[in-house]
């Protein structure tokens, strides 16, 4: 599926050869195909995707640049959203530049690693341009020299119950991941921080806290869903670009989530299907806020409230639900 994407433009060297794993691979990273699940493994205290875990001396060796910008986020909180905006933004509305690759070539996954594809380091490493970056990383363990370099930071969280449905349904089409088992058994194990990159409570408090002393723009999903434009000009304010309000709406629409559906380079369906399964669920599923009133029950939200009161007494950050 590689070979389907055809770049139409490339003004960063790395997005030619990013279809080529054999180009772009560190050398002694054993190539597999992947087979079954593999299992969440332990990293720095953070539970993990097994195949990232064997990246992760990677990762923490990692350089950051001064000119860096990084988007961060618990998974399913809008990391795909931010991205193509940040990208159309620095594209300054060159349309044919914003299709000059999958979104995940354009803002590499620092952690990425599953087998027979480039990982995120390796992609990244090869970008000769002002390089956007995504991570899920809670802030804690994110490597230092992001901080070092005084990267700007765009930190968007989301309400845990609609994230904890959509992690739901996207551990069961991404295969990289473990088998989420029932609903049930898969919301007792988020609430416990046993899925992919921990709790989501410490990670959306942690980046919370941080941003009053690191260089980070911190956002809402739901504000984004209530008003986009009104959140891209904080992002062109922040990333210290001038913007009208044509530019703007172009943006908007490009990034609504209906195009971005539509989108091939956006909505990750060229991703091989050892990866992600998208006739299981598709990547991009709703994007809306209170699907989780479709997944809980009166008895799980009850017991979800309390647990959620008990873990955010300790924080002024709020969310609409």
């Amino acid at each position: 599926m590689w070979a389907e994407l055809q770049p139409l433009a490339a003004p960063c060297a790395f997005i030619a050869n990013i279809r080529d794993p054999e180009a772009a691979l560190e050398t002694g990273r054993p190539r597999v195909t992947m087979s079954s699940r593999p299992p969440i493994k332990y990293v720095s205290g953070m539970p993990i995707l097994g195949d990232f875990a064997e990246n992760w001396e990677n990762v923490k060796r990692f350089q950051a640049r001064a000119d860096d910008i990084l988007i961060a986020t618990y998974p399913k909180s809008g990391t795909t959203w931010m991205s193509e905006i940040v990208d159309h933004i620095l594209s300054e509305g060159d349309t044919v530049r914003t299709k000059r690759g999958a979104i995940y070539e354009r803002v590499p996954f620092l952690e990425y690693a599953v087998p027979d594809m480039p990982t995120g380091t390796e992609s990244l490493n090869l970008l000769d341009c002002q390089r956007v970056i995504k991570t899920h990383l809670p802030v804690e363990i994110l490597p230092k020299c992001f901080w070092d370099e005084k990267c700007k930071t765009i930190y968007i969280a989301r309400n845990a119950k609609d994230v904890v449905v959509s992690y739901f349904h996207f551990y069961r089409m991404a295969i990289v991941h473990p088998e989420p088992g029932t609903w049930e058994e898969f919301l007792q194990n988020f609430m416990e921080g046993k899925v992919a990159f921990g709790s989501w409570f410490n990670h959306v408090k942690g980046w919370w806290n941080a941003r009053k002393e690191k260089n980070i723009l911190y956002i809402l999903y739901e504000d984004m869903l209530e008003n986009p434009k009104r959140e891209i000009h904080k992002v062109f304010e922040f990333l210290g670009k001038k913007e009208s309000e044509d530019e703007v709406e172009k943006i908007h629409q490009a990034t609504s989530f209906q195009a971005m559906k539509n989108n091939p380079m956006a909505n990750y369906t060229s991703v091989p299907g050892s990866v992600m399964d998208h006739s299981v669920s598709p990547f991009m599923r709703k994007g809306i806020c209170g699907d989780w009133k479709n997944h809980f029950t009166v008895a799980q939200n009850e017991m979800f409230d309390a647990f959620y009161r008990k873990e955010m007494a300790d924080t002024d950050l709020t969310f609409r639900f």
